[in-house]
């Protein structure tokens, strides 16, 4: 976390203890709180506005996010925390909702997304195949011809 490194120098070891103190309290659910600790520390180590800047976006990103960010509860629940690959679908989604001319529905938005999601995780080959098998038994299912004898 780039953030550290405004508070500490440069491959300072007490950077990354303040990074995992912070980032503790945030995954308990506490979000709120380390917005208003950094504001303060920012405060108080009298940084230039350019000096700040990460703070205050951190601490904006912090407090107007804070009731997304219950991270205790997701982990209570037992849900996967994977903010930066969720985001980055998110991204990935938007930029081509933004195509222009492109009209798109929930349901492409949908498939879009779960083929990334396929993609990303190497299985693009494994399901195609299972797709290329589902439409062909959509399509053509299994003649039942085979239960009737001829008559004539």
């Amino acid at each position: 976390m780039v953030l550290g490194v405004v508070f500490h120098t440069m491959g300072d070891k007490a950077a990354e203890d303040w990074v995992a103190t912070h980032a503790l309290a945030i995954l308990h659910g506490d979000a709120a709180e380390v917005a208003d600790a950094l504001h303060t520390q920012a405060d108080q180590a009298e940084l230039t506005a350019e000096q700040r800047h990460g703070a205050d976006v951190c601490v904006r990103y912090l407090r107007t996010k804070s009731e997304l960010l219950r991270y205790d509860q997701a982990l209570q629940a037992g849900w996967p925390i994977a903010i930066g690959i969720i985001e980055g679908a998110a991204r990935h989604l938007t930029d081509r909702l933004d195509i222009s001319g492109a009209r798109w529905g929930l349901d492409g938005a949908e498939a879009v997304l779960k083929l990334r999601a396929v993609t990303a995780n190497g299985d693009l080959d494994t399901y195609w195949k299972y797709h290329v098998a589902a439409e062909h038994q959509r399509l053509y299912p299994a003649s039942d011809q085979e239960r009737f004898a001829f008559t004539a």
